[in-house]
């Protein structure tokens, strides 16, 4: 017979009365009687932390030192939820952007699937709206609102952007990590981070119990980290399913996301709809000793064309930081080019640098010579115009040399139109192409995913570390090759990190 006191615990936490003796059930995980709907507390008004070990005291207290330390448990977690209930910020929207249109379509799917898949070309507003999106739905009380990025740089400034449209102190209401940097708070609600970083948390908590909505942003990328996490989610899903996951992807290949889903529902999201014109401007190839000179040259040239069109920015794309200063000192010099701000921007930009380039004084034109790194996410103010090298630094594993190297290479269509969208946001564009068009339609529709062109040792170490099974096995979006396999196998058995089986 259960005593008074567990009657009573049992009453302040359900309305549900305590049944006569003939009407209950002997459950026999546990010390108590229960009627035929289980006599537990409501868990989902207590941390999504805190849910797994509550659910399995209240099976069996004597287990975890008696009821009343359950009990005490159950009350703290609940209070935590009720205080950032109170707390949650009231987010408002931007009905200017393009998401704004499917607003209230986001929000049903999301609030009635576990995963949606959001397909939204650059500038639709995607990136900044969603966390607030789910912050109208609730979400982001019972655990954080997870939402990573490809790059620091991307995550910094995008949790900078959220948390100024919330009006809250950055790492108070929104709160960013990146490698050696932790702007979170235990307030926080929504926390950026570069897909690294949510990887390395699996280790220390294997449910992603910190979280009860991720968010994978520009998962289009296929990074080697992107493409693990929709793997290790996947497997995840069924045994946290008070978790969601919304996958975001600017190239319409999102259908491969929602297959690897089990069919998860793909909403569409339009960009802006200026138009941009396309110039091609090859280069002419002649002489591969002076190919570096000749795209330096060319850069200059596109900018004195594309300064002739009229006032605003210009974003130039460039394969890497060796490059961009080359160019930097190529535009100083220029006598057409002597009075614009020229400012760098890559990976390993200082916050200082980094604020110039987001909060232009507007007294110049602004000559932005970037990475990859502004192709998605970062969203650069007041670009007008933009000058496509066509060129990208790619990682490739030599499965003959056994060694990983960086190499230029000309990027995918899917890149190219990703750039050229940057000058279409807030007025007609130009976008001057150092190539040929019949060059830019010979290139691979979209970028090689990193997991087929790369080493996979550090992959499988993380996988025996979690204890995930056979590689061949594991749900990855796209199956790498086997040989990367076997030679990831034999780097770690080189350096003693895994056993031979």
């Amino acid at each position: 017979m259960p005593s008074e006191r567990q009657n009573a615990v049992f009453r302040r936490h359900f309305p549900i009365p305590i049944l006569p003796k003939q009407n209950r059930s002997v459950c026999y995980n546990c010390t108590f009687y229960r009627t035929r709907t289980p006599m537990f507390p409501d868990f989902s008004q207590t941390l999504s932390k805190d849910r797994h070990f509550l659910q399995s005291a209240f099976k069996n207290p004597n287990k975890y030192g008696g009821l009343s330390k359950v009990e005490e448990k159950y009350r703290k977690s609940h209070e935590i939820f009720l205080k950032r209930l109170a707390a949650l910020p009231k987010p408002e929207f931007d009905n200017t952007l393009p998401v704004h249109e499917k607003l209230d379509e986001i929000k049903k799917t999301v609030a009635e699937h576990q995963v949606t898949i959001i397909c939204g070309e650059t500038g639709s507003g995607k990136t900044t709206q969603l966390p607030k999106i789910c912050l109208e739905l609730g979400r982001g009380v019972a655990g954080l609102i997870g939402h990573t990025q490809p790059r620091r740089l991307a995550a910094r400034s995008v949790a900078e952007r959220i948390a100024e449209e919330l009006k809250s102190e950055i790492g108070s209401a929104v709160g960013y990590k990146v490698r050696f940097t932790d702007h979170t708070s235990r307030d926080a609600c929504v926390k950026l981070m570069t897909d690294g970083i949510l990887l390395a948390e699996t280790q220390t908590d294997r449910y992603l119990a910190a979280y009860d909505t991720i968010i994978i942003d520009e998962a289009h990328e296929r990074s080697l980290n992107i493409d693990f996490l929709l793997g290790y989610l996947k497997q995840l899903l069924p045994r946290r399913p008070d978790l969601k996951v919304i996958i975001t992807s600017a190239t319409i290949d999102a259908e491969r996301f929602s297959r690897h889903f089990n069919g998860a529902p793909v909403l569409e999201v339009s960009g802006r709809t200026y138009p941009v014109e396309i110039l091609y401007r090859p280069l002419t190839g002649k002489d591969e000793d002076d190919a570096e000179v000749e795209l330096t040259d060319a850069i200059v040239d596109a900018a004195d064309e594309l300064a002739r069109h009229g006032e605003g920015d210009i974003l130039v794309f460039l394969p890497g930081e060796r490059e961009i200063r080359e160019a930097a000192e190529a535009l100083r010099k220029s006598t057409l080019r002597r009075n614009d701000e020229i400012l760098p921007l890559f990976a390993r930009l200082s916050h200082a640098e980094q604020h110039k380039i987001f909060h232009p004084s507007g007294a110049k034109r602004r000559i932005v010579l970037a990475t990859n790194v502004a192709e998605t996410s970062l969203t650069v103010p007041g670009i007008k115009y933009v000058i496509d090298t066509g060129l990208a630094r790619v990682k490739r594993y030599s499965a003959r040399a056994k060694v990983e190297q960086l190499h230029i290479e000309k990027i995918s269509q899917a890149a190219a139109r990703q750039r050229s969208g940057r000058c279409g946001r807030v007025s007609a564009g130009v976008c001057i192409r150092l190539f040929s068009e019949e060059d830019f339609n010979s290139r691979p529709e979209f970028t090689d995913p990193e997991i087929v062109r790369s080493n996979l040792a550090a992959v499988i170490l993380r996988m025996a570390s979690l204890k995930l099974g056979d590689v061949a096995a594991f749900p990855f979006l796209e199956m790498p090759d086997s040989r990367y396999i076997n030679d990831g196998f034999q780097v770690l058995l080189e350096l003693g990190a895994v056993e031979a089986a």
